[in-house]
């Protein structure tokens, strides 16, 4: 599936590039119109995130992502700083179906496994944000990607499938941003060894040869943020590509 990202600062679209809220681009923030051409493209799902929140939970707007849910009938995964149950509760009663959950699950396993289990694994969506180090590990970053937990990503997404984990969205910090094409390899090595698990690759597409060489990785979907705010891929082309065989 072809999942289009969309970043919000206030209430302005924006993309950063490798998680550095120093270097942000604004982009057209009319959002119904935005919705309205992807509704028309077949567009089924949409990667919302509340960047403000993740940073400064405090400046949090519920009022936001209410009026952007509201101007469409495409499902939404929402992230951005979510923090307690409360949280979920909140987004999933303004219409949300799937729920994003990144530092909290370094931060706090406990809540993590409790929510896995009480909200389910289809509706509860780990994104772990890696950087791949000089021994080639998969370090797990948080906070906006601004620390590193010296956790390795398989041990990660180990210790949360028996608690019901079913959807991972990973993203290469490194080439997030950047259009220099995704990690191939990355991918290809977690849909071989967790086979039972619904990947999310993200970071660096821009092209519809990179979403070729992602589905033929094995993972389930593809988020697309920048490429797709800068026309360098047309949204109907990267969903034929996507679907054809």
């Amino acid at each position: 599936m072809i999942i289009p990202a969309l970043d919000l600062i206030d209430d302005k679209l924006v993309r950063l590039y490798q998680g550095d809220y120093n270097k942000k681009k604004f982009y057209d923030n009319d959002f119904k119109k935005i919705l309205e051409k992807y509704k028309e493209s077949g567009v089924k799902y949409i990667h919302l995130v509340d960047l403000l929140r993740a940073k400064v939970p405090s400046k949090y707007n519920i009022n936001i992502l209410r009026n952007i849910i509201s101007h469409t009938n495409i499902s939404f995964q929402i992230g951005g700083g979510i923090r307690n149950k409360k949280d979920i509760n909140e987004l999933l009663s303004i219409g949300a179906k799937k729920i994003v959950i990144s530092s909290l699950s370094i931060t706090d396993p406990n809540k993590t496994k409790k929510y896995l289990k009480y909200f389910g694994g289809k509706k509860i969506i780990l994104a772990l944000d890696i950087i791949i180090n000089l021994k080639k590990q998969k370090e797990i970053y948080i906070n906006g990607w601004r620390k590193n937990t010296h956790k390795i990503l398989e041990d990660v997404i180990n210790y949360y499938i028996p608690y019901g984990l079913n959807n991972v969205l990973c993203t290469d910090i490194n080439k997030d941003g950047t259009l220099n094409g995704p990690n191939i390899i990355l991918y290809k090595e977690l849909s071989k060894i967790f086979s039972n698990i619904n990947f999310q690759a993200s970071g660096g597409v821009s092209s519809l040869k990179d979403i070729d060489n992602i589905k033929n990785t094995g993972v389930k979907s593809i988020i697309i943020g920048k490429a797709l705010l800068e026309k360098k891929i047309n949204i109907n082309e990267a969903i034929s590509c996507w679907q054809k065989e």
